[in-house]
């Protein structure tokens, strides 16, 4: 049977808009490929967002990493610090690398401020913007 990328996002949409986490990380990458999917990185973002909001630490780290590139959002170290932290808080080696690759980007002024902004969001169980 051939593979249809179209029709498996039409069921994986399904699931994501369920709350399924997993679903919606494998959102983001039919987003970011293009696979079944117009290529969309605000989309993907989107999605990141509803999977971190879940608690989902590689989410976390995900959107760390778009941040850090810019895709889909401006580039901006402080909120990619942040999220990476936030990962790394929740166990996340992966984060905790991004982190430092980052951090040397940033002044300290900023990191304190990524840093503020990770122990707000865990104190608040409130995400950042």
């Amino acid at each position: 049977m051939p593979q249809d990328y179209a029709e498996a996002v039409k069921w994986i949409r399904m699931a994501a808009e369920q709350g399924d986490a997993d679903a919606q990380t494998t959102l983001v990458v039919r987003y970011n490929s293009g696979k079944g999917a117009p290529q969309d990185f605000v989309k993907a973002v989107k999605w990141f967002r509803k999977a971190a909001e879940q608690g989902d630490a590689e989410a976390h780290n995900n959107l760390g990493a778009t941040y850090a590139q810019g895709q889909g959002v401006q580039r901006d170290y402080i909120r990619a610090y942040t999220w990476f932290n936030l990962a790394a808080m929740a166990g996340s080696q992966r984060a905790v690398n991004n982190r430092d690759i980052a951090a040397q980007n940033m002044t300290p002024a900023e990191i304190a401020e990524a840093q503020k902004l990770a122990r707000e969001s865990k104190t608040n169980k409130q995400l950042p913007q």
